[in-house]
This record gives structure tokens, sequence and C-alpha cells, in this order.
């Protein structure tokens, strides 16, 4: 709930706040409220960070990660195995996998995934650029990590349909039950792949 009276100034920064992603009138009250009252030099900081950030922060040439310089930390690094691509929607989905410590390859960022319905096709992911790096470099497997929804399925079979006829092993991440949850309350989506990736012991 919005002051019943409040300045231009505080009424334009209220308006700024509510366009970000999950920000709504209380949220971006909440926020207004804070950076009025501490002190100047932090809201200051705060607001070179986001100027510094959308200055210096770009798309990495080779793999579409953000980077700061031409190549990302990971396509830059001599301890990544450069024969397997791990291909995800966003560079967000990077960093969960990142947070993980279980992969040592590299990536490509397709940009989004495949929506007929909002108007994505494949023109408008970064398809192309994938197979050109599948054709020029020396890739042994391609793990296909697009999000477990219609979307993420769809491209996921879209591009298995095109990268297996290159004589590349295609994967796929496993989906199933998280750890520490019980099987009476799982969907029946989740417990069916659950049972399909099931692996021996």
């Amino acid at each position: 709930m919005r002051p019943v009276e409040s300045s231009p100034a505080i009424q334009t920064l209220l308006d700024e706040l509510e366009r970000l992603p999950g920000i709504g009138p209380k949220s971006a009250q909440r926020i207004a409220y804070w950076m009025l009252n501490t002190d100047r030099d932090t809201v200051v900081r705060l607001s070179e960070a986001i100027v510094r950030v959308k200055d210096t922060v770009h798309f990495c040439s080779q793999c579409y990660n953000y980077a700061q310089d031409d190549l990302c930390e990971i396509c830059s690094s001599v301890r990544r195995d450069n024969t397997i691509i791990c291909v995800v929607s966003e560079p967000r989905d990077i960093a969960a996998i990142e947070r993980t410590g279980a992969y040592s390859g590299v990536y490509h960022v397709l940009g989004g995934a495949l929506s007929p319905m909002d108007g994505v096709g494949v023109e408008d992911l970064r398809v192309a650029e994938l197979m050109a790096r599948l054709a020029s470099e020396d890739i042994g497997e391609v793990v296909i990590a697009t999000n477990p929804n219609v979307e993420g399925e769809t491209t996921a079979a879209y591009l298995a349909r095109l990268i297996k006829p290159l004589g590349l092993k295609v994967t796929r991440l496993a989906s199933g039950l998280p750890v520490g949850g019980d099987l009476e309350y799982a969907d029946e989506v989740t417990l069916g792949r659950a049972i399909e990736s099931r692996r021996v012991l």
C-alpha cells in the first residue's frame, strides 16, 4: 500500500522499483524507504554498481555467458574440459550448475527455449552458434540441461535430433526425486522420471 501523499521523486522511485521482476508495491515501498533512511554513500555505491555492471558486462563471444572480457572465466580457464559442452537456456542456469561442483566442462547458452506459443522459434535461439561450435571444436559429449518443462523438453528433443547425426554423445540431465523427499508427496511426472532414470547400486 502506497502512502497517501508522496513526493514526485519518491513516486518515480516506487514506479521504477515496481518494474523489477518479483517486486510489487509493498516490496518497492520497503526498498524506497530503506534508501531514504540509509546513508547516502550506501545508496551511491548501489547505483554505481548497477551502472558499472551495465557498462562492463556483456556476452562471452564463445558460450554467451556473462563476461567482462571477451571470454568468460569458464571459457578462458585451462582447468575446464573443453570436450564436453553443457547446453543451458540462460546464464543463470550456469550459476546453478556451477554451485554443485559436479561439472567441469564448458557451456553454451541458448538465450531461451523453444516456445511457439510465445513466438520463440529456432531462429531466436543460439542454435546456429552451437552447431558451429560442434563442427569446429573437438567435442565428445553434449549435455542438454534445459528446464524439465514443456519448452525445455521440446528444445532438448530438437537439439538431440540435430546433434546425433554428427556422431556425438548426447545426454540429458536426469530428473527425479529431491534428496530428503518422501515418495508419497511426489507428483506422478517426477516419480515416473525417477523410475526411468534409476541407476544400479
